[in-house]
């Protein structure tokens, strides 16, 4: 299994995870429309232009999602019972078509489910980092995870 077990994770345990993505026009407009963001910023070039950013501004929802999907394959791929929250989500810059991101994941806290015996909540720390190596997006992600006796 490539996710790792509750109790498999120490606080502090940091992970530069492999995979990279470079974000594609159709990636950002078939986000954008399949969730039924009209923002013109995502969708309508001459908008775009005439904005600050003078160019089309990745849906920050697509960001969010591709950082928590690049960091899974090492976190909690076949351990996971359910994501509990994300919180903390902020995104300091902007993502570009063309941008070539890729993802961190640091432990920040562990505790023992109360509800379900073996298994526990581990908190982690992603971020979604550029080929400028400037962070494009964090948060706090807590999910529940089995433990290795479940």
């Amino acid at each position: 299994m490539a996710g790792r077990y509750f109790d498999e994770w120490q606080v502090g345990d940091r992970i530069e995870h492999e995979i990279r993505r470079t974000v594609t026009e159709a990636d950002n407009l078939f986000f954008t429309v399949m969730t039924h963001n009209p923002q013109p910023l995502h969708l309508d070039v001459e908008a775009a232009k005439a904005s600050e950013f003078g160019q089309i501004l990745v849906n920050g929802t697509f960001t969010f999602a591709l950082m928590v999907g690049l960091s899974v394959g090492d976190t909690t791929l076949g351990t996971l019972v359910a994501n509990l929250g994300y919180d903390k989500l902020v995104m300091p810059k902007p993502v570009f078509i063309g941008d070539t991101l890729r993802a961190t994941s640091e432990v920040a806290s562990l505790r023992p489910s109360k509800s379900r015996p073996g298994a526990g909540v581990v908190t982690f720390l992603h971020e979604a980092i550029n080929q400028r190596d400037e962070v494009v997006c964090r948060c706090e992600r807590s999910a529940l995870v089995k433990g290795s006796g479940a």
